[in-house]
């Protein structure tokens, strides 16, 4: 029995030998044999799952992807045996078969760093590309790396805002700035556009200050024209593009001036390359900054020059059709004014300007373009300038003094006492010369409101002409049709003087200067120090009226002169040097300037806050001054009082005719 009992142990032992020879020599071949199918037949999705087989691979899905052609163990390498373990993580190395130069790409970039850092956010191969069991080619419309959706893949990380702040990332939420650019909007019209890869690199996304990135300040010409090869080749020709292969870190490259993100048309109101934002928003950042021209030798008065310029101004005010800073300089083919290729050389700019205005002439490029008196400190209208200032301050100082006098000698009066200074009403303006002066009260202010905003843009008060000047030149028109009124009524007013047939020219004749104006002036600076107790008498107009009328006609002599070339501009062009529309230009707004003080301080003070007047005098509604007025003046044509009821008569007569004419 013993016996019988180790003889069955013995043959158990030897057949369990067998089989683990048998299976040792059967179980390499099932691994070498190992297909896809096998895997699938576990981890397929038509099997239940469970935490033994986690992964749910769709067959027709994976026989449809890029990858299809490989076995499961060309990347599951360890899956030796069925069933297997817990498998390797497929990372880099793995990938590194098949895409050894993309893999080596990726490591040189941001992202792999990041990763390197510990920042586990920071994609892999299967962050951008999705399942690689998925995967498809990225000329596949179904490919998140296809160019309609590469974009949301990107957005994923760099449309958090937390991520920018926590890495420390330049630029923050990009892809919403891209969203809103030309090349997303083509895109969207299934057109298309450029990408985020195609401007930073699939794989080797490196930050812009690295020389090897592709959006590297030197390189971005080169990462545009994969696109736009023609404007690229016509910049690197220009004078930024010069200066750009020659290391200079401040000359401009294609994203200072279109932008890096939201790249939009010139067309669009957005735009930094919009003809309305082109001047101030591009080419000002450079040209108009101090350091930048100093460092590089360039003027320091050309960008202020062209902003309180004609085409400078009409930007400001949002008129796009006024020539910006493209217009003339070209736009990718900026070419300094030395060259004989450049728009701006004096052989080619009549032609430039002709663009605009045709019939300019070459006579117009005589002397320099770009010319401020504010800045500059020499040239006329440096002088204009400087002189004009001198003027302002002393005669309208002069103004301020005067009036002053004027006001504290009457206030201090006795209201009796100035009572009875007061004499009856008499005739002081026809009806003719009601008339015309009501045409200059009507034109004036307009031209003075419409003037100043044409030279002041952005001030608050200038807003309602502003408000439709995008669909109308409502300044131009407003202040060129108050100019014609204001002309008519002066043209009307000097031809009745010298109309033989006028009783205008009666009227006007106490209008010129005389000593006894003198004398008179000195006489009122006594009374306004106390020197002598009774006021002056004058003639039928004092020297304050003498003084506002002859230089009203001399301004309107001076602003119609220097007016007119700038209203026809055409023809100013094409017969006079630039340098007389400067001078024009500079003396018609200092004039202004003197005019609008001197009716705001010494004919608002004669006319509403003399005590004599107050509140108005209202001569130029009834023709009659005020009494107190008639007082200090004794009628040049009238020194007699009448000598009989006849006389007296006839005055009244001639007042009524007057009166009527």
């Amino acid at each position: 029995m013993l016996a019988a009992r180790d003889g069955t142990r013995i043959l158990s032992a030897v057949a369990a030998g067998v089989l683990a020879c048998l299976a040792a020599a059967v179980v390499p071949a099932i691994a070498a044999d190992l297909g896809n199918e096998d895997c699938l037949s576990c981890h397929g999705d038509s099997v239940s799952k469970d935490e033994k087989h986690p992964a749910n691979i769709a067959g027709g899905a994976f026989s449809a992807s890029a990858h299809s052609d490989l076995q499961c163990t060309t990347c599951h390498a360890d899956a030796t045996s069925l069933p297997h373990g817990k498998l390797k993580e497929v990372d880099l190395e793995t990938c590194t078969d098949c895409h050894d130069d993309e893999v080596k790409a990726y490591r040189e970039g941001d992202h792999a760093r990041a990763r390197a850092a510990g920042v586990t956010a920071a994609p892999r191969c299967d962050g951008c590309h999705g399942d690689l069991h998925k995967v498809v080619d990225r000329s596949d419309d179904k490919s998140p790396e296809h160019w309609i959706a590469l974009a949301q893949v990107c957005a994923r990380c760099h449309a958090d805002p937390n991520l920018a702040r926590e890495r420390n990332l330049s630029v923050v939420q990009p892809v919403e700035a891209y969203l809103e650019s030309a090349h997303a909007r083509a895109i969207r019209e299934g057109k298309r556009g450029a990408v985020c890869s195609d401007c930073h690199d699939s794989h080797r996304t490196l930050p812009p200050d690295d020389p090897k990135s592709t959006i590297w300040r030197a390189t971005v010409p080169q990462t545009c024209g994969k696109c736009h090869k023609d404007v690229v080749d016509t910049f690197q020709q220009s004078v930024h593009g010069q200066a750009l292969a020659r290391g200079m870190r401040d000359a401009p490259t294609c994203t200072d001036c279109h932008g890096e993100h939201r790249i939009l048309s010139h067309t669009d109101s957005g735009s930094p390359v919009f003809a309305g934002n082109v001047s101030r928003d591009t080419c000002g950042r450079c040209h108009g900054d101090t350091r930048l021209v100093e460092r590089h030798g360039l003027s320091d008065t050309n960008f202020s020059a062209f902003q309180d310029s004609f085409h400078g101004l009409a930007i400001r005010a949002g008129e796009v059709s006024a020539a910006n800073c493209s217009s003339c300089h070209g736009v990718h083919d900026v070419l300094p004014a030395s060259d004989p290729r450049s728009s701006v050389h004096p052989d080619n700019i009549a032609k430039t300007c002709a663009r605009c205005h045709p019939g300019a002439g070459q006579r117009f490029a005589v002397g320099p373009v770009h010319v401020s008196a504010t800045i500059s400190k020499d040239g006329a209208q440096h002088w204009i300038r400087l002189i004009y200032l001198w003027i302002i301050a002393v005669v309208i100082g002069g103004m301020v003094l005067h009036t002053a006098a004027d006001f504290v000698r009457k206030a201090a009066m006795q209201p009796a006492t100035h009572a009875e200074a007061r004499g009856p009403a008499r005739l002081r303006m026809p009806l003719r010369l009601r008339l015309q002066h009501g045409l200059v009260m009507l034109s004036f202010p307009l031209l003075a409101y419409s003037g100043f905003a044409l030279t002041t843009p952005e001030s608050w008060w200038a807003a309602p002409l502003l408000h439709w000047e995008t669909a109308h030149a409502t300044r131009g028109i407003t202040h060129r049709i108050a100019a014609i009124v204001l002309l008519v009524a002066v043209i009307w007013h000097v031809g009745n003087y010298f109309s033989k047939a006028s009783r205008q020219r009666e009227w006007m004749r106490g209008i010129w200067w005389k000593l006894s104006d003198a004398r008179h002036f000195f006489a009122m600076l006594g009374w306004y120090v106390g020197l002598r107790r009774e006021h002056p008498v004058s003639g039928r107009f004092s020297y304050i009226e003498k003084a506002e009328y002859w230089a009203f006609l001399w301004g309107i002599v001076l602003m119609a002169v220097t007016g007119l070339p700038l209203w026809f501009k055409d023809i100013t062009l094409r017969y006079l040097p630039k340098w007389l529309t400067d001078v024009a230009t500079s003396l018609h707004f200092y004039e202004a300037v003197l005019a609008t003080l001197a009716i705001l301080v010494w004919h608002m003070y004669w006319v509403v806050f003399d005590p004599d007047v107050y509140p108005m005098d209202m001569s130029w509604w009834h023709g009659r001054a005020p009494a107190a007025r008639n007082a200090e003046r004794i009628d040049d044509a009238e020194a007699a009082p009448p000598a009989s009821p006849v006389a007296e008569a006839a005055v009244a007569a001639r007042e009524d005719s007057g009166n009527r004419e």
